[in-house]
This record gives structure tokens, sequence and C-alpha cells, in this order.
């Protein structure tokens, strides 16, 4: 039992927490957002009433519910919950818990929660370690990650869950979140706290989706802005602007290479302006700018090609002004060269040919180079069989600096890999 100083210390501690900490949702009616995967009557809520949840791994950004969520669950389930988190668990702590977890099983037939937070930082050897308590049922898995499971995660543990996709919050859901902290005793209320309309429209709109990041905004604003003569504290835009930084862009592996893939499909897709937002996005979120014109230079020749030939130019220029200008110069550089490529009439011949010339090359079946194409730059190449015989016809010394010849190797004759695409200049 709890005496008199553990509880008071407890209660101390809970006040003193981060108001985000705080104003977690402590039932599925509180929880904000993710109405697709948790909203009445769907499958997520089903199986969490019913403490049926099997194992399974939340995926979204960060502040969207993911932990919140698996708090939820802590507080409904009738079974018991444990919370490890991958960066400072090892296979030890993984081990103390299933043992745990089928002393557990066989005393009281209880199930256990296995909560993970950054489950995508585990290695195969730590995810190995639980599989079989997967599978015999001694746990139930609950992955927490910002990352693609399907590209961060080891397939085996994949395998065994249902992939829970979370999106970031709406602006308006995030504006409740604050509201509702404003209103509520474990929240801001007993401060005496008002927000001025366009200060919680200016924090909903930078946080970006992150719940957590408004409530620690709308807290900071709380606790340095002096009351007025009434006693109320009252946050304006001002104080709003001053207590939530930029919004930070996070660009983990699999959010690097979706943004990048979205910048290139705009660029094929001769969308100037959706190509500098993905752009500005990249840099914004601290990517290299020599990777995104890497980028631009393949596409150049991928997308425009002989369209346009001075694409490839500008995205070579666009490069060259990175190396010797440097960034934040080289901006302009690269969104001419950006606009260039979307502007430009589009033709996919020179990929369509290379390809098509490469995979005739790695079919084999090479013969010997014709005898007049043959390298005849040094002595006695004559002396070789059939060299004497063979003639090679110098196109310059024939009208129109052309004449008519196969360069074909033999086992290739007839072969066409360059069809115009009478786009552009491309004809």
């Amino acid at each position: 039992m709890e005496d008199l100083f553990t509880m008071a210390m407890g209660k101390s501690m809970e006040a003193s927490a981060p108001l985000a900490d705080r104003m977690r949702a402590r039932t599925l009616d509180e929880f904000i957002g993710q109405e697709e995967i948790v909203g009445k009557g769907r499958l997520l809520r089903r199986a969490i009433e019913a403490d049926r949840l099997t194992s399974c791994i939340f995926y979204g950004p960060p502040g969207c519910g993911k932990t919140t969520l698996a708090a939820v669950i802590a507080g409904t389930t009738r079974g018991a919950f444990e919370k490890l988190n991958a960066v400072t668990s090892g296979v030890a702590d993984v081990r103390a818990v299933l043992e745990k977890a089928q002393s557990r099983l066989h005393e009281t037939g209880k199930p256990t929660y296995l909560l993970l937070d950054e489950c995508h930082r585990w290695n195969k050897a730590q995810s190995d370690s639980i599989l079989p308590a997967i599978e015999k049922g001694t746990i139930r898995f609950i992955g927490s990650t910002t990352e693609n499971p399907m590209i961060a995660m080891t397939p085996a543990i994949v395998s065994r869950c249902r992939i829970f996709c979370f999106h970031a919050l709406g602006r308006e859901e995030v504006k409740e979140g604050m509201r509702r902290a404003l209103r509520e005793e474990r929240g801001l209320k007993r401060m005496g706290v008002t927000v001025d309309e366009d200060a919680l429209e200016h924090i909903a709109s930078v946080a970006n989706g992150d719940l957590r990041s408004a409530l620690n905004a709308l807290e900071l604003a709380a606790l340095t802005t002096p009351p007025d003569a009434d006693g109320q504290i009252r946050i304006t835009l001002q104080e709003a602007e001053e207590s939530i930084q930029k919004p930070v862009l996070r660009c983990d592996e699999s959010l690097y290479y979706d943004m990048l893939s979205a910048f290139c499909k705009s660029l094929r897709g001769s969308d100037a302006d959706a190509a500098l937002a993905w752009f500005a996005r990249l840099v914004y979120a601290g990517v290299d700018p020599r990777l995104i014109v890497r980028r631009m230079i393949a596409h150049a020749s991928e997308d425009v090609g002989l369209a346009n030939p001075s694409a490839l130019l500008q995205a070579v220029a666009a490069m060259e002004a990175l190396q010797y200008n440097g960034m934040p110069e080289a901006r302009l550089n690269i969104a001419q060269a950006i606009i260039a490529i979307c502007k430009s009439p589009k033709s996919n011949s020179v990929c369509l040919a290379v390809e098509a010339a490469m995979a005739d090359a790695q079919r084999g079946g090479f013969g010997t180079v014709p005898a007049h194409l043959r390298d005849t730059h040094y002595r006695g190449h004559e002396r070789l069989s059939g060299e004497k015989d063979a003639q090679y016809l110098y196109p310059h010394d024939f009208p129109g600096h052309y004449v008519a010849q196969e360069y074909m190797p033999e086992e290739l004759r007839g072969r066409v890999y360059y069809r115009p695409s009478n786009m552009g200049e491309d004809v």
C-alpha cells in the first residue's frame, strides 16, 4: 500500500509533468484524430474495446497520437502492460519482460501487452528475440515508429503484425487539443489563461499536425506571460509567435525518398510550382542540395532529352553554380534549372534507346567486331586475316560527309534503338 509521502510525491510529479503529458487522452472518447482507424465501429477501436488487440505496429509522424493510444490501451486492458524503448532497451530487457509475461500467463491467464517505442531502431537479433513470444501469444506486441516499417523494420516482425497508419492531425484537431488544455483542470484552467484566436491559429499552423509541439508552445507562452491586473494571462499573437519556433520538418530515410520521388515526378509532369515546393521542403529538411541537382541532371536526359538538349546544360550549370557559389545563392540557379526542365517539351526517347541497348548487351551472344570497324592504329594490322580486304569508308570523303555503311554488330543488324518522339527538337 502506498503511504502518504509516496502519494504526495506521485501527485507532485504529475502536476510538474509537461502539459502535453498531462493532457494525454485517457479513454478512446477523449482521443483526438485518426477517425479512420479508431472512429466508432472501426476495427482498431473494436479490438481495443473488446481487449482483443493482436500484435500491431503504429506508424505515423510525431505528435499524432501513437503513444497516447498505447496509453489508452494500457488503461483499458484487463491484461498487463509493459513498455520499452528500442533506443535504451537490449535483449536482456526483453527477456526479463518475456519471463514475467510467461509466468503471468501461466499463473493468471492474463496476456501481456508490450509497447516498444521507436521500434525501427531494433536490429535483427533484438527483433528475433521476441518472435517466439509473439507466435505463441505470450505477448501482444505494439510497436510505435515514425519510419516506414516496411523499410526500416525486419520482415519477420512486420509479417506478424497488423500495421495501422496514423496521419498528421488537421489544424482544427490541433486547435481542439489546445482548447481542451485551456478548459480542463489538469491543463491550464487554474492559471486563468485565455488565447486570442489568431494566436491559437498561428500555433496550430506552425505545429504542422503535431499536437505535442502545439501544447508545448502553449504551455511556454502561459508560463512566460505575466498576468494582467485581474490575474488573467492573455496570450496574443506576439506571445504565440515567440513561443513556437519555425516548424521542424522531419526527414527520415523513408520520407526523404518519398519527397525526392515527388520532386522527380513533378519534373516529369511539367509542374514547376510543385517541383519548387518539393525542392524547398527537401532543402529546408537539411537534404544536401547536390543530391537534388544530381536527380535534375538525370531527368534532363531521361524526361526531356533531345526534345530540348539545353535542359541538360541548365542542370549541369546549376550543379556548377552550387559548387562555386554555394547555398543560399545557388538556390536561384537551381530554381532556374527546375523551371527550365519543367517548361521543356518532354521526350523519353534517349531513356528508351539506352535501356533497349543495355538489355541486348546483358543478353550476351556477342560476335566479333566487323573487320572494317576494327582498330587499325598499330603496325602490322594488315597482316591479320581479313584486315586487308576490309575497307572502312571515311564519311568525310563523301558528299554531305555521310556514306551508307553497316556499323551494327552482325548479331544485331536491323535492330532500332532510337526512335524520335516528334516532341520539340526530337524529330
